[in-house]
């Protein structure tokens, strides 16, 4: 599967999710991996983190856990990313 790809499913997951649950990175991954049993936990993990870093997704704190979220525009906008 295609980095591209995987960072596709990712962004398709957490818009599925959102208003829903809080997610964990580690639930992010685990989504992934059960969905394709070709990649491996190390791939999928980096691919999160490349999106973390160029602001397409972002860590979130609260209620005591750390989560991931898609950013909201005003967000992106202070920041500068957009």
């Amino acid at each position: 599967m295609e980095l591209t790809a995987i960072q596709q499913e990712i962004i398709a997951y957490m818009e599925k999710m959102k208003g829903k649950k809080k997610l964990k990175e580690k639930d992010i991954i685990k989504k992934i991996l059960a969905d394709h049993a070709d990649l491996d936990k190390l791939g999928v993990r980096s691919e999160l983190r490349k999106m973390i870093d160029v602001g397409k997704l972002m860590y979130s704190y609260g209620g005591g856990a750390s989560s991931v979220e898609i950013p909201s525009e005003e967000y992106l906008k202070e920041k500068g990313l957009i």
